[in-house]
């Protein structure tokens, strides 16, 4: 078996504890790497965890599961898959962090791999793979942790929660169901869906805003029946850098509590071209979550109104 070996560095403005901590915290991960749309953990002990990630490789969204041992006095995190997606027959690795001095740090990342049968069409399309994805992750490290510092005024996080009296299945449905949504949602124009690997869907739609303009969002989604269902938007609005959510569906003593969550990371190059010069960062973020909360509170209420009349 022709097992591979390849590295990517990279040198960032930022302390090593800081650059290791953003990696070790895999809720971090959908916010600082590109390819990744969600993140949980199976399993947490000390030094040993095993995590579930969802991301997209070449266009395509994968998922699996790795075993990961984190050293923070060493600054390493050694990874290795537990289940590969085809063409990987094997892939591991380990992230380095390097002090270069008290302000700036070296990230090295290694990987080895294998194809399935030694395939040589498999193996170059993980030798791409693994190089496009480990330049834009180190390079999506490097902007996000030097940012870190700056960022906390630009991203926020916000929720739209309503008390449904019926099932969470049926609510949960509703939101699953995207690809009926351009019928059961007046704000959506049209949409285009897709689940290839159950569990895991595209969808790109064209929603309407309140001045009859329409616009294209495009977001990956990972599905929990029938309690949450995490995206990440791909395609993303002048104002934005990062848009990601989950809808969760909480049964309680009167029914069950939808919930839609956004975290959002603003765009400050576009405030002045989309709102006039004079206007501020806390415009944009109101602005920004205006536009995102109407769109998430019609869909939770026709969630309700399905559900209840599902009852």
């Amino acid at each position: 078996m022709t097992t591979r070996q390849v590295e990517h560095e990279i040198t960032v403005d930022a302390p090593a504890p800081a650059v290791y901590r953003l990696i070790a915290e895999v809720e971090n991960w959908p916010r600082i790497f590109p390819p990744t749309i969600y993140v949980d953990h199976l399993e947490r002990g000390e030094s040993e965890e095993r995590i579930r990630i969802w991301a997209t490789a070449n266009g395509e969204a994968k998922n699996w599961t790795s075993r990961r041992t984190l050293d923070p006095d060493a600054l390493r995190i050694t990874f290795r898959q537990e289940v590969s997606t085809p063409p990987v027959a094997a892939m591991g690795g380990t992230w380095i962090i390097e002090p270069l001095s008290g302000t700036s740090s070296r990230i090295r990342l290694l990987h080895d791999y294998r194809a399935i049968d030694d395939d040589p069409e498999g193996l170059k399309w993980i030798d791409e793979a693994v190089d496009r994805n480990s330049r834009s992750e180190l390079a999506a490290l490097k902007t996000n942790v030097e940012l870190a510092h700056a960022s906390e005024e630009i991203t926020f996080s916000f929720e739209d929660t309503v008390q449904i009296d019926g099932s969470a299945k049926d609510a949960y449905d509703f939101v699953n169901e995207a690809g009926l949504w351009v019928e059961r949602l007046p704000h959506v124009a049209s949409v285009r869906f897709s689940e290839d690997t159950p569990g895991l869907q595209t969808l790109e739609m064209d929603t309407r805003a309140k001045d009859g303009s329409t616009h294209t969002t495009k977001s990956y989604r990972v599905t929990f029946p029938h309690h949450r269902i995490a995206y990440k938007q791909v395609t993303l609005p002048a104002l934005m850098t990062l848009h990601t959510g989950y809808w969760t569906f909480e049964e309680n003593a009167s029914g069950v509590a939808a919930s839609s969550q956004h975290t959002v990371v603003l765009n400050t190059a576009n405030i002045a071209r989309i709102l006039g010069a004079d206007a501020t960062v806390a415009d944009a973020r109101a602005y920004v979550q205006n536009a995102l909360s109407t769109n998430s509170r019609a869909t939770l209420g026709h969630a309700k109104d399905h559900a209840e009349n599902r009852r």
